[in-house]
Order: C-alpha cells, then structure tokens, then sequence
C-alpha cells in the first residue's frame, strides 16, 4: 500500500508548529492525487486547509496509531521522522517519567533533574547477563552490551557518551564504569575497580568547572580505558585525556568559574598545612574571579577539597605529592596576580608581591622571571638582541606559563593515577568509556568552540560510517538486496577546517608572522574560502565568519584565535622553570624536552605546512589539537563503538520539564535523527516470523493457519494483505516493512477485532436472552405445579381425619402445660428460700448500721446536755464580779473570741471539715456573747480559755456532717500565676481527655471568678481575667500547629464563655438554669465586656484550629477525591504513558485514597468530640472541611485538562457518595456540609452529561447553577475523551452554552476561593455541670486553691 493512500479521514498527521515545532492534527477529507490542500483539524478544534504545492511530495508527517506511542526503541515507530521521535521522547520522558529511549544503536538519556531509584545494586544485577532489548531502556543495558560482545567477539570496545553541557555526560560515563566494576569483580585484594571509580573526584576537581549551563561541567575529553583478564575480570585502567580547555585557567567567561580545585583550596586556606600556601579568598585572586560567581549554590568546596585528598590518598598518592600539587596551583593562583605595569612607552617591568611568593612557591629566581616576562631575546647571526615587549604581550606571556604549568600538572596528575591503577597481569582486552563535551554554540564562540565543533565534526562523520556499515550488514545478513542509501555525509565541513588552504591551515601560517593579526587571517579565509558553500561571510560583522556544520550554522569571532593557536612560552621562561630546584616543576619541562611534538603522526593535508624557524612556534595549539583528535578517531575505529545521546530537556534545569525546541535542536546535533533518516530510506520497521506470526494471526484465514510452515504463512498472508511487493522485503528471519506499512496492517487487525467483538455481543445477548426464557419457563411450571398439588389435596382430605388431628392438638397442649407447671413450682421454691437469706443478710447489716450511728447521736446528745449545764453553773458562780471591771473583760473577750475565730478557721482549714459545723459554732458562741451582755457578766480570763479549751475539743472530737459547698476556689494573689502555669499553660490534652470531665479547665477558672466576685474584690478579678487571657493567647501562640491542644481550647474558651453568660444574672440567660444555679450567679460585676473579649479569643482559635486542620488535610484531597479510583473496573487512565503513574518516581510517596481522608475526619471527630466541643460548633468545622474538600477538588479539576473525562466525572460522584455516608454515620446530616459540594457534584455530572444537542445545552445551564459560567465554558474545553466512543466537545456546542448562560449574575473567576471560610457563631447551650460537685484533681498540682 502506498505512503499516500494512507491519508484518509480521521487519520492524524503532524504539522509545524512555532511554539512547540510540531503539532497534532486530524485530517477531516480523504486525500486524492493532485489536491492542492489537505483539510486538517488540529487538536484544539481549529480547522486548516494545509497547502500542498506539489503534491504528496509536500504531504505533513503522518502521526503513529496509539499502540505505538511509547516504544522503547524509536527505530521500531511506523512512521520513523522528526516529529514522532520528539512525541515518543516527550511521552515517555514527561508522562511515563522514562529518561532512556533506544534509537537503534544510540541510547538517549533525557536528563531528568532529580535523583530516580534506578541505579541501585539490584538493578545492576538485574541487568547483568540480559540481552539488549529484555529490559527496558538503561544505561546498564548499553555496559552489559559492551560487556557481553567483548566476551563474546574477544573485540575491544567503546562506549562514547556525549552531548551539550548539563546534558548528564558525565554521570552516564560514571555510571558505565560502576557497572563494569560490579559485575566484573577481581578476585586481587588490590580492588582496582574501586580505584577506578575513586579517581572520579580527582579527575572532576582539576578537570571540571563551574559554566553558564551547568555547575560540573567536563573542561577536557576523557577516555577510560578498562582492562579485563581473559576471565573478563577488571586488572587495571588507563586513562586518556583530550582536548583540555587551558584558557580557562586564565580566562572566565561571566558567572563562570575556574576549575574546582582552586576554590576548594582557597576555603581550606585556614588549614595548618595550607598556611604556606599564603592562600586567600578566591575572589582575592585574578585567575579565581574573573567571572564573578566564585560559589556553587548547595556545593560545599571545603567538603569536596576533603573528598578530593581521601581519594588521593585511596590511590596510593602520598601526601609529598598531594602538598606539591598544591604548590604548583597556588603558584598559578599567585602568578595571576602578578601586574604588568607602563612604566615608559618602550620598557615594561614587572613588581608584585605575589611575584616573590611565585618564586618561593616553585623555587625559582624572581630577577629572572621578572626579566623574561616583559622582555624577548631575539639571536641573529652575529649577536643576540633583548627587546622589551609591549605590555599585552607581556600579560600573553604570563597567561602562557600560567596555562603551560596547570597543563603539564594535569598530564602529570593523570600519569600518576594511570600508575596506581596499573595491576600486574597481561591485558586481553578492554573497554573504553568516551565523555567529551557535544557540539556547542554561543553567543560568543571563540577557538575553543572552533576545536570543539570541529571534535564533534569528527565524531559524526565516525557515527555515520558506522551506522552505514551496520545497515549494510543488517541487509546482507537477512540476504536482502542492498541499494545505496544516501545519507549526509560531513565530509566538506572536515576538508573545510582540515585541508590544504583551510581554516586550520591557514591559522597555523598567520602564526608564522611575528606581525601576524587576526583581522589579516579573517581576510585570507574570506580570499581564500569565500567560494566554498560550507564557508559564509555574516552580512552585519567583519569581525566573524560563519561555518556550516553538521548540526548547525555557527558564527565565530575571529577576535583571540592567533593567541590562543600560539599559545607562546617564550624559550627564556621554559629555562628557568627547568632549572628549578622544585624537582616536579623541574620534570615537566624535562618530559617536553625529550618527547618530540607530534611523534610522526600524519594528519591528512594536503600539503605540508610552511616548516617555522622559531624554536618555541614549532608546533601550535590546532596542530596538536588535530594530532590528539587523530589518535582518537583511531582508537575508536579499532573498536566496536556504542553510543549514549545525553539531551537536555531544558535551561532551567527543572525536573521532567520538557522544552521540544531544545530538545530537537540537540537530536538534530548528535545523529539521532540521522539515524532515522538512514533508517526511514529503507526499510524501518523489522519483524521476526514469529513476532508476525502472534501479532496478526488474527488475520489469516483457516486455510493459511493450516500450514505447517510459519514462514510460508507470513508470506502469503502479506501478500494477500499488501499486494504491493516494494512495500516488505522477506528476510533470512525477519520480514522488512517500509514505512507506513506496520500501522496498515494494525489498522486491518483493529477492524478485524472490532466486527469480532460484534459477533460476541450477538452470541452473548442471544444466550442471555435464552437464560432469562428457561427461568422464567422454570418458574411457571413451578408454579402450576403447586396450584395442582393443593387441588390434589383438598380432594383426599375428610372430615374424620381432620377431627383425629384436632384431637392430638389438644393432648399435646395438655401434656406441654403440665411438664413446664411442674418445672415452674420447682423454681419458684428455690427462688423463695434464695430471697430470704439475701433480705436477711440485708437487714442484719442494716441494722448494725443504724445502731452505729444511734450510738454517736446518743454520745453527742449527752455532750451538749453536759456543756450547757457547765455554762450555767459558770454563770452562777461569776454573779459576785463586781461590776467596774465589766468594760475591761467585754474587751478582753472579744480580742479571745478574734482569737478563737481564727483558731477554728485554720482547724478547718486542716481537717477539712464541712461548713455546716463551723456555722453551729459560730451561732452558738454569738449567743453566748449576747447572753453575757444582756445579764452583765463579768468573765475572767482563766474561764474564757477553759471555754476556748472545750471548743477546740469540741471541733477536733464532734463527728463529720455533711458539708454544702458554694461552688468556688479560693486562692491567694500571689498564687495566681501559679494557677494560670498549672490550669491553662501546662495543661495536657490527652490527659484530660482520660482522666477528666470535658470543660473541666473552663469550670475550675470560672470558680475562681466566682470568689473574686463574692469578696468584692475588684482587683483581683481584673487581675485573673487578664492573666487567663494572656494565657490562652500565649498557649494558642506557643501551639499554632498543634490540633489537639487548639480543639482543647476552643472547646474550653466556648464552655468559659458559656459560664459567663450562664452565671451572669441577665434573664435571657438564666431561663435553663436550675435553682442552685441561679443561687449561684455573679452578684457584684458586670462581665459583659470581658464576655465580648472572650468570643473574640474564641474566634481567634477557631481560624488557627481551621489552618491547622486545612494544613494537616489539604494533601489529601486531589489524590483521594480525584485521582483514587474508587469504582473498580472504571480506570479513568489513558491506555500509555498517564500522567504521574510511574512507580519509580512515586513509591515512596504516601497514595491517599477516599479511605484515608474519611479516616481523617473521624480523627478530627473524635478529638473534637472528646474535648466536649458543642455540637453545633463541631458541624461548622465539618461544613468549613468539606467546602474545602469540594473548592480545591474543583480548582485541580480546571487546572488539569487529563481530569476532564467522562470516568473521572463517575469516580468523583463514587467519592462523594462516600463523604455524604460518613456524614450519616457521624449524625452530621443537619450540618449543610453537602450543600458546599454542589459545585464539585454539578461539575462530575457535567463531565458525565451528553454535550451535543440543544437540548443538552439548556440542561447544562438549568442544572449547573453552583457554577460560574466562566468555569463551566473552561470544562467544556478542556473535556478529553479517554476511549474511542468519547468525542471532544464541539466549540460550536461551548459557544451555544456560552449563550445561554450570558445573562446569569456570578462570579468572573474562573478559580474557587479556598481561603474562604464560613462566618462561625458559638452557640449558647447552658451547662447542667453543678458547680458545687466539682472536684480538683491531684493531678493538676492545685494544694494552695481551697473549695468553699
């Protein structure tokens, strides 16, 4: 079947977008040859006539079927273009959170942003041994492949990681080797594949660097080459750099750093053994802060410089080496500070201190340095001449040996590590791993990109061939007939940079000339290269030159690339670091002078290269970038390469955001759509016989399914199906399809399942229907016979047999009545005897009871007789006291009677003896001292103590009567804020809530109000009202999160509250009130503005306990009301790839469901409830809930389109029906919570409801009148079918709805308030607590409050 006949209606293709490249569209009319438009609907409902100028050669893209959406390897898509790799990317990377996608031999790894649980030991086991294509998708597939074609093939291989910078290159790259060292373990207690991956932090710190696009960028190309045994066990490892980016040591670009390792010894400068270093703040250096951003946010380099000196330590490099290698950059650090300064237009002198702490540092002579910085020695024939240098010269000159230094420490660094991981033992092969930076483009790109690109130039070329061969070899291994495929080749680009008179060539010649420019060498490529099509002159800079590359058209300043190219170190300098007595400085230059520069290597030019006279100008920068590149290739080539592709998804670096125009712009940069474009030309999709076998079987015939060979099956039946022969290729043992044909033939297997399903439902209502007709034929005959059979019997029975049955009734009744009396009389005896010895013992102990208390009555009876016959004989014998003294005795008896009060008050106080004895007593001794008056008396002072003597025995000896308390707690003033501390601030929950009545606090402080009150003391309650005040408000401050202490009180500042009003004497208060309660109201102060501060402290709790119940239950919401599925069977998921699904992103968060928000209203409930909160206070809280419930539900419902659907609208009508049960189990009916989910409710069925006829429209607006217009127009748009017999919602229907709801009054916001909260009134419910049964605990630490 041709690629053109496959546009046909409500098939969907891809069209350019601007904003996100490609776009959606369905095609509404079949296509025909020689149309001249293709009438298209994108996804928002907007039609579009999609011109075609010259016919199905401009036809848009064709969209895979849904089946195929998804796939783990992109190669595997029906249509294999641009657009479906950037769906299946972002399908995969955003909705299924899968950061690995195959490409046929590539890996692409999206960079995520986050740390994924997919790396642990287990799943390298899991890994381990599987073929490629078993599992999904990993960077451990790819090492396993190495791994396993290493063993297999006993061929070296490679793994190349690349990409942009911030892509996650080098992470692949350490996870590779981490792979390698577990599954390879050696059995030598040397462990070197730990050292492999300890060298990491080494490696990072001198290597990496902080850049505009990523905190830990790779400055330099690195090979790892890891050596196996022929047990495939790792034995050593080798490693290889490239490509080191030296200008950074001297040169940063803005909020850009130098290499890590400067900074991290810059924070341990305070360390001992740094001291010598005289080492600073990094931003005190040149070379450290240029660019300005000096730190790393959540990187601590203190911490990393430890790190780094563990991991030298665990290669086994001493601390000598480690202190020298400090040296060395200190010295850098120093050297940058070292000034040039004018001192005349014709001599430069250099003066710094830094300059003697460089020269203390490498051990060399300050004199010399300073003269060969600023001067050159020029030798001719007959002299040598020393000329001055102009001072940018001069700062050239010091940048050149500071990166000379750094360069040569870094090789010598990786020499070292190189020498601690070789082990003993014959290497049989390897595996190497590639991270080096991907093709870059800047606003600014210099010659750094210029050799980066060109790298990259390098590599794609390699790429190509390679992916070339393996098709080639795909085909003639299957026995395909191969026909030349033409892909791009970058050759040009290559021969460009490369060749004779090119770019590199002709940078190298301008070197040559001690007077040579950039600008002249600008002119020779615009003379010399301005014909070449890869060549280009920008129209609006004469300072630049534009190259096409592979990737991407890139404009370079010209402005550095002579200096950089030279890179000079004039040979004076190179003299006096080799004569150090800094042995490792010393050996540097030592090593250069014995290795020759380019160790014959031959570099394809065309012509060899003007031969320099100077000695230092022999080799350049891009001469021997261009041998290390040479050498590269070379190592690759004789390897078999595996590629891993790292993408970054976007700039912000924000986890699983998936920015397509960045995304394409890096597929189109490292060959993976190249490699679908070489795989589209042919034949893309592959299936073994076996795969088509099972997969559409279902559309061969029985005649087809009857041969015995598979493979003969295949053929016919796709010929049968696909007449066109040109359309698949028969393979050894796959069947080849060009592309289009696989979504074809689903498309055939889709109708063939839907007319099978059809045929189903005709059998299974058929059979249904015949099921319900023989039960139902059961029944009947059921019943007939039942009608037959009471005929039956009404014929057989007689008159003579009915009296015989009547006549056993009645025996059986008599013979029963008289076996149930006999057991009855049995009972009823043993009942009887039983009760007299219990009302006997009753009686006896009753008995003693009352003599008891008989005898005591008869004991006290005779004491008061004896005391008032002692009274009287007292009396009698005072009659001769002469009556002068009277005045003095009256007043000496009443200081003892001042005294005997306050007597009998603290005895009181310490017995606790009831108040209605005390009464007596003091009635008794008024009476007295009246009597004494009336009858002139004159008492002495030794008869008022004998009367004192016998009160006191009378108190401590009379026996206990009842006592009736007042209902208050008596303190002293400065025991208040001891009472505040115990009552209201150390107060626990959960312990009153065991151990004591609801509201107690509350009771017991209005107790005390209450004595304040009764003694008339102002003061004294002004002082306790604010002190309770301030106490509550600092509790609720202390505890604004707390639930169970802000229900504590608020249940008790609404019961004090209460009390208040209670007690308070006002009418309309006192009506519920018993007698003793209103006996005990508030008799000397109005507390009707301490009752209004109160409500507003009640009202104060109540929205802090409502933000902290809104805090502690939000979470729960969306994920239980409205992504728990709680009807099952009804999944409201997409078939691939639903949003936040993927369990290895969300394991280890907590899965609400419908179950745990009712959970957690019954826990409020119930706290709520055992605090004693009023009833009706308890529905307000519950109806705040469940607005809550009902506004964030609906607001996540607008803002997420994937919630529009028909089964979603059903799951959350389920979950409310949950909601509206719990209600009824709690007995909260009455509370109007149901009502503030009518919005939530309204918008599920509109979800649910028809959407396309007027009349669906009229019901719309009839029935959702909870929501604003504005909110039902954004649902009708953002409806999303789920399943095929779902339909988007028309626009012409939104705006007919649009219509009719243009008159109804509402709210312009499309969003619910969910700060809003329901005005609360604390209702009055007087309290039948009698105050005067109260009693204080002892667990509230309360020995100094009294009961009165």
């Amino acid at each position: 079947m041709a690629l053109s006949e496959l546009y046909t209606q409500y098939n969907r293709v891809w069209i350019p977008d601007p904003e996100n490249v490609w776009q959606s569209a369905e095609i509404l009319k079949n296509f025909s040859p020689g149309d001249k438009i293709l009438e298209l609907q994108r996804e928002d409902g907007s039609e579009l006539h999609y011109p075609l100028d010259s016919g199905s050669a401009q036809l848009p893209p064709l969209r895979n079927p849904d089946i195929l959406v998804g796939e783990n390897d992109l190669t595997a898509l029906s249509y294999l273009h641009e657009p479906a790799v950037l769906h299946n990317l972002r399908v995969r990377f955003v909705e299924s959170k899968i950061i690995y996608t195959y490409c046929g031999i590539i890996l692409v790894a999206v960079n995520p942003y986050k740390q994924l649980p997919i790396y642990g030991d287990a799943v390298i086991h899991a890994y381990s041994g599987q073929n490629m294509g078993d599992l999904d998708p990993h960077i451990y597939a790819v090492a396993e492949e190495a791994y396993k074609q290493m063993a297999r093939n006993n061929k070296n291989q490679s793994i190349i990681v690349s990409g942009e910078s911030g892509a996650g290159k080098t992470v692949s790259a350490r996870y590779t080797m981490r792979y390698f060292a577990m599954v390879s373990k050696s059995g030598s207690k040397t462990r070197v594949e730990d050292k492999v991956l300890a060298s990491n932090p080494i490696t990072e710190a001198i290597g990496n660097a902080k850049t505009t696009r990523n905190d830990n960028s790779s400055r330099f190309g690195k090979y790892t080459e890891i050596s196996f045994d022929r047990r495939y066990q790792i034995i050593g490892a080798n490693m290889r750099t490239y490509l080191l980016e030296k200008s950074r040591v001297v040169f940063q670009a803005e909020n850009e750093r130098n290499y890590h390792i400067f900074y991290q010894m810059c924070a341990c400068a305070d360390l001992p053994e740094f001291k010598a270093l005289r080492l600073g703040d990094a931003d005190k250096f040149h070379y450290a802060g240029m660019g300005g951003g000096i730190e790393i946010e959540g990187v601590d380099d203190r911490a990393d410089m430890a790190e780094t000196r563990k991991t030298f330590i665990k290669l086994g490099l001493k601390e000598d080496f480690q202190f020298d290698v400090f040296k060395v950059l200190a010295a850098i650090l120093h050297l940058g500070n070292v000034t040039i300064k004018t001192l005349n237009p014709e001599k430069c002198s250099s003066s710094d201190p830094h300059l003697s702490v460089l020269c203390e540092l490498l051990s060399i002579n300050a004199e010399s340095v300073c003269r060969w910085l600023c001067h050159r020695q020029i030798v001719l024939v007959a002299e040598t001449v020393v000329k001055p240098v102009p001072k940018e010269r001069a700062v050239n000159a010091r940048d050149a040996l500071a990166k000379h230094i750094y360069a040569h420490l870094f090789n010598c660094v990786i020499q070292r590590i190189n020498t601690a991981l070789k082990v003993p033992g014959k290497q049989h092969s390897f595996i190497g791993v590639l991270d080096i930076y991907g093709f870059e483009t800047f606003d600014v790109n210099s010659f750094e990109q210029f050799c980066i690109n060109y790298a990259n130039e390098k590599l794609q070329q390699q790429f190509n061939l390679h992916v070339f061969k393996l098709e080639q070899e795909e085909y003639m291994k299957e026995d395909i007939p191969w026909t030349l495929i033409d892909f791009y080749d970058n050759q040009p680009v290559i021969d460009l940079i490369e060749a004779k008179m090119g770019v590199l060539d002709l940078l190298d010649e301008e070197c040559l000339f001690p007077q040579g420019t950039d600008h002249n060498w600008l002119q020779k490529l615009y003379n010399y290269l301005g014909e070449n099509p890869m060549f280009e002159k920008p129209r609006l800079s004469s300072e630049a030159f534009v190259i096409q590359h592979f990737a991407d058209k890139v404009e370079y300043q010209c402005k550095g690339f002579l200096e950089k190219n030279r890179d000079t170190l004039y040979e004076e300098l190179v003299d006096i670091l080799r004569a150090s007595k800094f042995h490792l400085l010393a050996e540097f230059f030592q090593e250069e002078e014995q290795i020759p520069a380019t160790k014959g290597i031959k570099v394809r030019p065309a012509r060899p290269g003007v031969k320099p006279a100077s000695k230092q100008l022999r080799t350049t920068v891009g001469d021997k970038f261009r041998s290390s590149l040479y050498l590269l290739m070379e190592t690759l080539n004789a390897t078999t390469p595996h590629y891993v592709r790292c993408i970054k998804p976007n700039e912000e670096k924000l986890p699983f955001e998936y920015d397509s125009k960045r995304v394409v712009q890096q597929l189109r940069a490292c060959g993976v759509l190249e490699t679908i474009r070489i795989s589209a030309q042919s034949y893309p999709s592959r299936w073994t016989y076996i795969e088509f076998y099972s997969r559409y079987s279902i559309l061969m015939a029985l005649s087809e399914l009857g041969i015995n060979d598979k493979k003969q099956t295949c053929r016919t039946v796709l010929q049968r199906l696909i007449p066109d022969l040109n359309q698949y290729k028969f393979g050894r043992t796959k069947i080849f399809f060009r592309a289009g044909q696989v979504a074809y033939l689903e498309k055939l297997r889709l109708d063939k399942l839907r007319g099978a399903c059809v045929t189903i439902q005709k059998h299974v209502r058929g059979w249904s229907q015949r099921r319900k007709f023989l039960l139902m034929r059961e029944a009947a005959i059921t019943i007939q016979q039942y009608v037959r059979g009471k005929r039956q019997i009404r014929q057989m029975i007689t008159a003579a047999a009915l009296k015989q049955a009547w006549a056993a009734v009645v025996i059986q009744r008599h013979c029963r009545g008289f076996l149930v009396r006999r057991i009855y009389q049995l009972v009823l005896v043993a009942t009887v005897t039983i009760q007299a010895f219990i009302r006997g013992w009753i009686a006896r102990k009753r008995y003693k009871k009352y003599f008891h208390i008989f005898r005591q009555n008869i004991a006290q009876l005779e004491f008061r007789s004896f005391f008032n016959s002692y009274l009287d004989r007292v009396a009698e014998n005072n009659l001769e006291i002469h009556k002068e003294d009277l005045d003095k005795e009256i007043e000496a008896l009443k200081e003892e009677n001042k005294r005997l009060r306050e007597d009998k008050i603290r005895l009181h106080t310490q017995i606790e003896e009831e108040s209605q004895v005390k009464s007596d007593l003091q009635e008794q001794v008024t009476q007295l001292t009246k009597h004494v008056k009336v009858r002139t008396f004159n008492f002495t002072l030794d008869y008022v103590l004998s009367i004192s003597h016998l009160l006191y025995l009378y108190i401590v000896h009379a026996p206990a009567i009842p006592k009736d308390y007042l209902g208050m707690l008596e303190y002293k003033r400065e025991d208040e804020s001891r009472l505040i501390q115990n009552i209201i601030m150390d107060m626990k929950p959960r312990g009153v809530v065991v151990n004591m009545i609801p509201g107690l606090a509350a009771y017991l402080l209005f107790m005390c109000i209450r004595h304040a009150d009764y003694l008339n003391d102002e003061v004294k309650l002004k002082s306790l009202m604010h002190g309770i005040i301030a106490g509550v408000k600092k509790v609720i401050m202390n505890h604004q999160e707390d639930f169970e202490v802000l229900s504590f009180w608020l249940s008790n500042t609404h019961h004090l509250l209460n009390c208040l009003k209670q007690y308070s004497g006002e009418e309309e208060f006192m009506k519920h009130n018993s007698p003793r309660q209103n006996k005990n109201c508030l008799q000397n102060f109005d507390l009707s503005e301490h009752r209004q501060i109160f409500s507003d402290l009640a009202i104060k709790i109540y929205n802090q306990f409502i933000t902290c119940l809104e805090k502690n239950f939000t979470p729960m919401i969306v994920p239980g009301i409205l992504e728990h599925e709680s009807l099952q069977g009804i999944s409201s998921m997409k078939p691939t790839g639903f949003r936040k699904r993927s369990n290895s992103v969300y394991e280890d968060m907590e899965v609400y469901t419908i179950s745990s928000i009712t959970e957690q209203l019954t826990g409020f409930h119930s706290t709520m409830s055992q605090h004693g909160m009023d009833p009706e206070l308890i529905r307000q809280v519950i109806r705040q809930q469940f607005y809550l419930v009902g506004a964030v539900t609906l607001n996540s419902i607008l803002l997420r389109k994937d919630t529009c659907s028909c089964r979603k609208g059903m799951q959350i009508r389920c979950n409310i029906s949950y909601l509206e049960e719990w209600l009824k189990e709690q007995g909260l009916q009455g509370s109007s919570a149901m009502d503030t989910l009518k919005p939530l409710t309204q918008a599920a069925w509109l979800l649910q409801v028809n959407k396309t006829t007027d009349e669906d429209a009229m019901e719309i607006k009839d029935k959702c009148t909870e929501l604003s217009p504005v909110q039902i127009v954004k649902i009708l748009n953002s409806y999303t079918p789920i399943d095929d017999f779902e339909k988007r919602v028309a626009p012409s229907f939104v705006r007919k709805v649009q219509a009719l709801l243009q008159d109804r009054e509402g709210s312009s916001q499309l969003m619910a308030d969910t700060e809003y909260r329901f005005q609360v009134t604390f209702p009055f419910n007087p309290s039948n607590q009698a105050l005067e049964l109260l009693q204080v605990p002892a667990s509230l630490r309360l020995p100094f409050v009294t009961r009165i």
